[in-house]
């Protein structure tokens, strides 16, 4: 890693931090990072530092914004997701946002935590249990749970929350959850009504597992569905429109090469995953055609 890349991870790290009231919490919200690794960080004691741990470090505080690379475009998507969020934040509600598969939710939600305090993002998966969910919820809080008692972690976790002006909880790929996490969001919330901000992001799946949770009355399946007001927030999909945006930002302006990009990636529902690997191909595809060129005139 350049001295200008560990400037940039630097940089990152302060704005991370400022998110937390201190910078022992923020240490703590980060996974095999120390306080004392943070001070070497931001006191410029480089050389103390592997370049394991500033890889480490920037893959958890660094978006494709502040890395200087991939330019990331307010989609219509990308616009419905930042007014949810912001709402539910500032109205201490509950939401549970659903859009396709690659259609920016994590990247969205990743800018948004970035640029606000008091937003937590938690990576749910199907084998998380209720000890993983509120250990996770703890450490991005900003505390270290080890030895402690499951209850007095999740005690401990609400207490933080509750003690802070304005907090949002997001879990992203909320529908990975299994039915016993469920159960748990459930106490979560009912002490953190009107306290703290809730948003759940997932892929329309979750419609029709709660829906047949629902009619099969299977356990917790009302109450979560009570709990966020009996409605989801459905993205609006990715267009060609959209497309041609993210190729002009990321330095395609070219009209051939932008209708490459929307054709190649149209059968995908213009998943932003192919988008994004499809314009890196029409520009190395470009360049090679600048270099045999030069090949030829020489």
């Amino acid at each position: 890693m350049t001295q200008k890349e560990r400037g940039a991870v630097v940089e990152a790290l302060k704005t991370y931090i400022s998110k937390y009231p201190s910078r022992n919490k923020a240490a703590a919200s980060l996974n095999g990072i120390s306080p004392a690794t943070l001070s070497a960080m931001l006191n410029g004691r480089h050389e103390l530092i592997s370049e394991e741990m500033w890889r480490n470090v920037a893959s958890q505080v660094m978006t494709p914004a502040s890395s200087g690379g991939w330019q990331t475009v307010e989609t219509r998507a990308f616009r419905e997701m930042i007014f949810a969020m912001t709402d539910a934040q500032e109205s201490r509600k509950v939401r549970w946002i659903t859009g396709d598969a690659g259609c920016g939710k994590t990247t969205t939600a990743g800018i948004y935590a970035s640029e606000n305090r008091e937003v937590f993002t938690i990576l749910c998966d199907e084998d998380m249990r209720k000890g993983d969910f509120v250990r996770e919820i703890a450490r991005k809080v900003g505390f270290r749970s080890a030895g402690m008692r499951l209850r007095d972690i999740l005690d401990t976790a609400i207490e933080r929350l509750m003690q802070m002006d304005s907090p949002l909880l997001i879990f992203d790929e909320g529908d990975k959850l299994n039915d016993n996490v469920f159960h748990y969001f459930i106490n979560l919330y009912n002490r953190l009504e009107g306290k703290c901000g809730i948003v759940f992001l997932s892929t329309s799946y979750i419609r029709h597992r709660i829906e047949r949770g629902v009619s099969g009355n299977r356990k917790g399946y009302n109450e979560i569905y009570s709990r966020i007001g009996r409605k989801f927030y459905e993205l609006e999909p990715t267009d060609g429109t959209d497309v041609a945006s993210i190729c002009r930002a990321n330095g395609l302006d070219n009209v051939r090469q932008i209708g490459n990009v929307i054709k190649a990636t149209e059968k995908s529902d213009f998943d932003l995953r192919c988008v994004k690997s499809a314009v890196h191909r029409e520009k190395k595809m470009a360049e090679a055609r600048v270099r045999k060129q030069c090949s030829n005139g020489d």
